[in-house]
């Protein structure tokens, strides 16, 4: 019983970073940020992969500057694999990669390395199908399509085999 409720049991720094997204999301991007890093500084940099994830993840989207947004972007993907290569990884982090694949694609085109951007575009096109068939997935196949475009990059053979998005991304 004791082993079923934690797994059930909701994970306190991922509410906690839920709270500041919802903050970054109002509007306050220094805020924001000044408490990702106060969460960053308490999880570690041995600490947790999904929680260093997440938090790099959101912490990419609050910086000023394209190379640091690419650091954090980086860190991501990189607790990402830690979490890939270990055995007690979440499987919901799987579709995770194709967004922080294109976050890396996009911090890339920022900074006008377009080779880099296309490689990473290419690797979330790749991961993709990891996607579910919601407004989430919808959203990142659709960004992914914008991105391709924006490039210059050529539909696949046959076309785009998502189309637009179904419904708008929420």
């Amino acid at each position: 019983m004791a082993e079923r409720q934690e797994r059930t049991a909701p994970d306190a720094v991922l509410t906690r970073i839920g709270q500041v997204v919802m903050l970054h999301h109002g509007g306050d991007r220094e805020e924001a940020r000044s408490r990702l890093l106060d969460l960053w500084a308490e999880v570690g940099q041995d600490g947790d992969p999904v929680h260093r994830c997440t938090l790099a993840h959101y912490l990419a989207d609050t910086q000023d500057d394209p190379s640091d947004e690419l650091a954090w972007d980086l860190r991501a993907l990189s607790a990402a694999e830690e979490v890939s290569a270990g055995a007690t990884g979440p499987a919901a982090l799987r579709t995770f990669y194709p967004c922080l694949h294109l976050n890396l694609a996009t911090d890339y085109m920022k900074l006008g390395r377009s080779e880099a951007a296309r490689a990473c575009l290419h690797r979330a096109r790749g991961a993709a199908d990891a996607l579910t068939d919601d407004s989430y997935g919808d959203g990142v196949r659709a960004a992914i399509t914008r991105l391709e475009h924006r490039l210059g990059e050529e539909d696949p053979p046959g076309g785009d085999p998502w189309g637009p998005p179904r419904r708008r991304p929420t």
